[in-house]
C-alpha cells in the first residue's frame, strides 16, 4: 500500500486575528466536499515570522494574506498579478514549488475579483462613474475593479487631496454624474448599525446603484436611506464568497 499524502495546508496570516471567517468558511468546504485539507490562522506579529511560518509548515499550499500585512508582504513576492501590481496589495499567496526545497511565492488580489463578479450583473448604460467612499486597501481593489469594467471612479474622504473629492463637495451635478457608489469604510458596521456614510441621500434616484462593503447587518443605514430614494442595493457579502472561491482557483490552477 502507498504511503498516505500528508494532508494539504492553507491559511491566514495577520495580526490579530480573533474569530477568521476564513477559517470557518474554508474548513467548512473541505468537510462537505471530502477534500483532504486543513485551513489554519496564522497569528504573526510581525511580518519578518513570515518565512518561519513557510520553513515549519513544508505541506503549505497557499495563503491568504490580512490586516497589517497586505502591503508589507509584497517584497517577499517573486511575482505579482497584474491586478495586485496595480493596486499594491495582496490577499492571496499561491506556492509555486520547484525541485527539492525551491519555492517561489505569487501575489494575488482577489478582493478585486469577488468585488468585480460580484457588481458587474446589476450594471446598466447610466453607470459610468463611480464614488468610492474610503481610499483603505479594499477602495484599492474596488477602483481597480471599476475600472476594469469600465467605469471611471473618484475617492470620496473627509480630507481633501487632488486625487479625491470630500463629502461637502458631493454636489447635485456631482451625484447626477456618478450613479454607482460603493461604500468601503466601516461606517454602519456591527454594531454601530446607526451610523452612515455623511452622503446627501437626498440626491439618490432610482438609477442609483448603492453597493456596501459590509455584510454585518445585512441592511446597513447607508443601504437603507439609499434604498428609501429608489436605488438598488447590495452588501458585500456575495464578494466575501467570491474572493474566498477566487482564492481557491488561484491555489489550485
Amino acid at each position: 500500500m502507498a504511503p498516505r499524502q500528508p494532508e494539504r495546508l492553507y491559511g491566514l496570516i495577520g495580526y490579530p486575528l480573533g474569530h477568521s471567517w476564513s477559517q470557518n468558511y474554508f474548513n467548512q468546504k473541505f468537510d462537505a466536499e471530502g477534500i483532504d485539507a486543513r485551513y489554519v490562522n496564522f497569528e504573526i506579529p510581525d511580518i519578518g515570522d513570515f518565512m518561519e511560518v513557510i520553513d515549519e509548515n513544508p505541506n503549505l499550499q497557499g495563503l491568504n494574506v490580512t490586516i497589517p500585512y497586505k502591503e508589507l508582504i509584497i517584497p517577499y513576492m517573486n511575482e505579482m498579478d497584474p491586478d495586485a501590481k496595480e493596486i499594491g496589495a495582496i490577499n492571496v499567496i499561491k506556492f509555486i514549488r520547484g525541485k527539492g526545497d525551491n519555492i517561489k511565492f505569487k501575489g494575488y488580489n482577489s478582493d478585486i475579483i469577488g468585488f468585480t463578479d460580484s457588481i458587474k450583473p446589476l450594471l446598466h448604460p447610466c453607470h459610468k462613474k463611480a464614488l468610492i467612499l474610503g481610499t483603505g486597501g479594499a477602495a484599492k481593489a474596488v477602483r481597480q475593479g471599476l475600472v476594469n469594467l469600465g467605469i471611471e471612479p473618484v475617492y470620496v474622504s473627509r480630507t481633501k487631496q487632488d486625487d479625491r473629492l470630500t463629502y461637502d463637495e458631493l454636489t447635485p451635478e456631482v451625484m447626477d454624474e456618478h450613479k454607482v457608489i460603493v461604500n468601503c469604510t466601516p461606517l454602519g458596521m456591527y454594531p454601530h448599525t446607526d451610523e452612515c456614510p455623511p452622503i446627501p441621500y437626498e440626491l439618490i434616484s432610482p438609477e442609483h446603484l448603492c453597493y456596501d462593503l459590509l455584510y454585518n447587518p445585512d441592511v446597513t443605514l447607508f443601504m437603507k436611506r439609499a434604498r428609501e430614494r429608489g436605488a438598488e442595493v447590495k452588501n458585500g457579502l456575495e464578494m466575501l464568497l467570491l474572493q474566498a472561491f477566487a482564492a481557491w482557483l488561484i491555489w489550485n490552477s
